[in-house]
This record gives structure tokens, C-alpha cells and sequence, in this order.
């Protein structure tokens, strides 16, 4: 038997799967279920999101999803809404950008922008008016 020399029994195995060039059915919103868009990160498989309503929810990464699909500020997900609990919900899908494209032309969501950018301007217009550095005293 030969040696594997380039990375372990993982890098055969995703080899032949071809998940980058993979095209996945486009899932819309259901009974229960919402878009967010991630805000913040907390840590520990929790997000702050803002929902398509107008609400903040704090939302739970399943188990299905660590350590194999990374979320970041700016992404689109969809939540599934918990009935006992308004404040509280479950990540269950994450948008790809061309997706997020595909609901915006087709009036799914309604935020401004998805992007990065434009959660950390209205961040930093907040701050720009309290935040004063003296130069000269350093």
C-alpha cells in the first residue's frame, strides 16, 4: 500500500465531491421560518441577527453546521422561529452571495445591503461623533 503523501483519508474523500462547482436547489422561507442577516458574532454557535420583520434575535448555530460552514457578519441565513421563545432562534440555512442575488430580484428580502460594509458604516457614523483623540499628548 502507498503512502498518502498529500493529506489524509479527508483529502480523498472531498476529492471526488466537487463541492465547489456544486449548484444546490434555492430554498425559500416556509411556515416559521425567516431571513436574518448576520450582525454580530458572539461566540459560542451564537449569532445576533436582524430579521427581515425588523427584529433582533439571537440565533443558534445547529450542530449540522460547525465546523463546516463559517458565518460571518453580513450573511444571509434563514432561521427557523421558535414558538415558546420570540428572542431566541435556529440557524438552518446559510445563502451563498449569487443566492442572495436570486432573492433580492425575486422581493424575498428587504434589508438594504448585504454587505459587510454597510453594518460597519452605520456602526462607525455612532461613533464618529463621540470619539475624539488628542494627538498631542502622545
Amino acid at each position: 500500500m502507498g503512502k498518502n503523501a498529500i493529506g489524509g483519508k479527508n483529502h480523498k474523500k472531498k476529492k471526488s465531491t466537487g463541492s465547489a462547482t456544486h449548484k444546490r436547489e434555492l430554498r425559500y422561507r416556509e411556515d416559521l421560518e425567516d431571513y436574518a442577516l448576520v450582525e454580530k458574532v458572539l461566540g459560542d454557535c451564537r449569532l445576533d441577527c436582524l430579521c427581515s420583520d425588523g427584529n433582533n434575535r439571537i440565533c443558534h448555530i445547529r450542530g449540522k453546521f460547525r465546523k463546516r460552514v463559517w458565518m460571518n457578519v453580513g450573511d444571509v441565513v434563514l432561521i427557523s422561529l421558535r414558538e415558546f421563545e420570540d428572542g431566541k432562534a435556529d440557524v438552518i440555512h446559510k445563502y451563498n452571495p449569487e443566492e442572495v442575488g436570486v432573492l433580492r430580484e425575486r422581493g424575498e428580502i428587504n434589508f438594504k445591503d448585504t454587505t459587510v460594509n454597510a453594518v460597519l458604516d452605520t456602526n462607525e457614523d455612532n461613533l464618529d461623533d463621540t470619539l475624539v483623540i488628542d494627538v498631542t499628548t502622545i
